[in-house]
């Protein structure tokens, strides 16, 4: 693929030079311990409402052990966590959705072209081409490992219901006690 048809140029981001950091992201994010998918913020485009972050992939990784022993490769729906993250930590800082949490609403087209290994920087790229307030966003998302494509999709993001499934939890929490 060539570099014009990125969503940013990756060769542009540097990973020794974020935007923000973990604490900068769980601002905004609620994950935590192993289910952070996103290491830093690289860069920010309000204008063009693209962004880019990268998860650095290390040994320690939850995955590696099973994904596949002797060979470890990073899970595809890890690697589309880490988009649906990033797109997460935009919409909520430019309060985009207008909700308390943005969830998983969906992905589209997705292809992975390439493995993502322990040692790589997977670089997430993401293009917000929607945002429907209240309702749900859509972003075009690519993720690169150097300068090349190994994913690339559409993702919807929608509002998760708090109350409702904090409501859910304790109606759970009830019954397992009772």
């Amino acid at each position: 693929m060539a570099r014009s048809e990125f969503i940013l140029d990756p060769a542009l981001l540097d990973v020794d030079k974020p935007i923000a950091d973990i604490e900068a992201i769980r601002e905004y994010n609620p994950q935590r311990h192993e289910m952070e998918q996103l290491t830093a913020i690289l860069y920010e485009d309000l204008d063009q409402h693209a962004c880019a972050a990268y998860k650095a992939i290390t040994e320690n990784e939850f995955w590696v052990r099973g994904h596949m022993p002797g060979m470890p490769l990073m899970p595809g729906v890890v690697m589309l966590e880490a988009v649906a993250q990033l797109s997460s930590y935009y919409t909520q800082k430019h309060d985009l959705l207008g909700a308390a949490m943005v969830g998983f609403g969906g992905v589209d087209e997705v292809r992975f072209r390439g493995v993502v290994t322990p040692g790589d920087n997977l670089i997430v790229l993401v293009k917000l081409e929607k945002a429907r307030r209240g309702r749900m966003i859509v972003a075009r998302f690519q993720g690169v490992v150097g300068t090349e494509l190994v994913l690339e999709g559409c993702l919807r993001g929608i509002p998760i219901p708090i109350e409702a499934v904090t409501r859910q939890l304790g109606e759970s929490k009830e019954a397992a006690d009772s």
